[in-house]
């Protein structure tokens, strides 16, 4: 359920430059600014690369463009 925030201009201004670069919204930034933010309280012994990593991974996976990985076993 969608439902409107106050939030600062200043955060508006730079969510927008933000987003044009990155193709979302400015809504789409926040939402994306958001989740880094709560998965960075939730774990904050994980740099914010390995975090970003990790939602991009998440994603790749709904979007079915992952593959199992097969262990060599010659090695």
């Amino acid at each position: 359920m969608a439902q409107a925030v106050r939030i600062s201009n200043d955060l508006v201004k730079a969510a927008k430059i933000v987003a044009k670069v990155e193709h979302r919204s400015v809504a789409g930034q926040v939402e994306y600014w958001t989740s880094i933010g709560r998965a960075a309280e939730d774990n904050p012994d994980i740099p914010f690369s390995v975090i970003r990593e990790i939602l991009l991974a998440k994603e790749e996976a709904k979007a079915g463009l992952v593959e199992e990985y097969v262990f060599d076993e010659d090695e």
